[in-house]
């Protein structure tokens, strides 16, 4: 799948700047990207991103300095300044793009407010799916941040093609800080991620044993919404490695968990194999924890070296998840990739139960007076007056 990144704000700009870093390790590059922010300093720490692909927004209002946690700033700079980001986004080229990807903190202030802009004007001018990966700030990022990723949440799910989220308190480790966290996260947002929008390009490794391409995953994200990303991984160890380790070495490391990932011999069963690694993908920790049953449609993408795809495998993984989602439409395959390791990635595309947004939700109308009242502002247009519940 041809992505073209948009990262929007700090964070937004640091993942895509990962996700550019990782398409280079590739023969062939699948993502190209740009970074927006109103943030000079946020731009120049970027490394993989080219200078001429940082773009910077607001100058004339706060002069390079960012926008805070501003999102109503964020929101109305974006829209002045649409026309310049459409154009950049135009000179990097869009003809042979299958999709374009917002990246965005949703507590802070640029991307926050931006990106529900950003969206609505791709989806007016191209005709390619526009979505948003967007970042839930953790509880004790602060009650403001709160606020403003359930305001620009509550615009993003009408604006946006879907909306895919990552919840950084799901993912943070107890007495971690967010701060010492930040890039471990920003790893798993582009190790899943890169799985999931590398699908569906040729490479040398062989053929698919059921080929997933763009237009799986964009008929499976098609119904909007909120969606959330399981993922497993598994190493292989070759048969060269298993001689030189003797029998007795073979039977105590048929199975070896090592940091969530099992080490699995050649030769067991394929189909078994790959069934178990979709359930731990799905039953494991989402990017977005939720009901996975309350799922309207869901993708089962296997990614590994192709002597390990098996067909009836990923067969028998679709009618497992289509069993334990609310929907009927389950689509999956898979694609060969020359590596140690099997991966699974199951989207759980429009799902109607998570409790992080329903605390979220509720954290903001709490917050609401409060923060118009310190701001002696209204809210922009851009966003909802008030803070609607997405899930009925």
């Amino acid at each position: 799948m041809r992505v073209f990144f948009i990262g929007f704000g700090q964070a937004g700009g640091k993942v895509v700047d990962m996700f550019i870093e990782q398409d280079k390790k590739f023969p062939k590059r699948s993502f190209r990207g740009i970074a927006i922010n109103t943030a000079r300093t946020d731009l120049m720490g970027l490394q993989h991103i080219e200078l001429k692909d940082r773009i910077l927004i607001g100058q004339t209002v706060v002069k390079g300095h960012g926008v805070g946690t501003d999102n109503v700033a964020g929101a109305k700079i974006t829209a002045d300044e649409i026309d310049t980001i459409i154009s950049a986004i135009d000179q990097r080229g869009t003809h042979d793009v299958d999709a374009f990807v917002i990246v965005a903190g949703l507590g802070g202030g640029t991307g926050s407010g931006g990106a529900p802009v950003l969206s609505r004007n791709l989806k007016r001018i191209y005709r390619e799916p526009v979505y948003v990966l967007g970042i839930l700030p953790a509880p004790e990022e602060g009650r403001l941040y709160s606020y403003n990723a359930a305001r620009s949440l509550s615009t993003l799910v009408k604006e946006a093609d879907n909306t895919i989220l990552f919840d950084n308190s799901a993912w943070k480790n107890e007495g971690e800080s967010i701060k010492a966290a930040f890039l471990r996260l920003n790893d798993e947002i582009v190790r899943r991620f890169g799985v999931l929008f590398r699908a569906g390009e040729v490479t040398k490794a062989g053929v698919a044993e059921k080929v997933v391409d763009s237009s799986e995953i964009i008929n499976t994200l098609r119904g909007g919404g909120i969606s959330s990303v399981g993922y497993a991984i598994t190493e292989v160890v070759s048969n060269q490695h298993k001689q030189r380790r003797g029998f007795l070495g073979r039977i105590k490391d048929s199975v070896v968990k090592h940091d969530q990932t099992e080490r699995v011999l050649l030769g067991e069963d394929k189909s078994a194999k790959i069934i178990s690694l979709v359930r731990r993908a799905m039953l494991g920790r989402l990017t977005l924890p939720c009901d996975y049953s309350s799922a309207q449609r869901a993708l089962v993408l296997l990614a590994g070296p192709p002597d390990e795809m098996d067909r009836k495998g990923v067969e028998k993984s679709k009618s497992w998840v289509e069993e334990n989602i609310s929907g009927v439409e389950v689509r999956g395959g898979d694609y060969p990739v020359d590596s140690h390791y099997i991966a699974a990635v199951v989207v759980l595309a429009t799902v109607q139960n998570a409790p992080r947004i329903k605390e979220l939700m509720a954290v903001a109308k709490e917050t609401k007076e409060d923060v118009l009242k310190t701001k002696d502002k209204k809210p922009a247009t851009m966003f909802d007056d008030g803070i609607e519940p997405l899930f009925e």
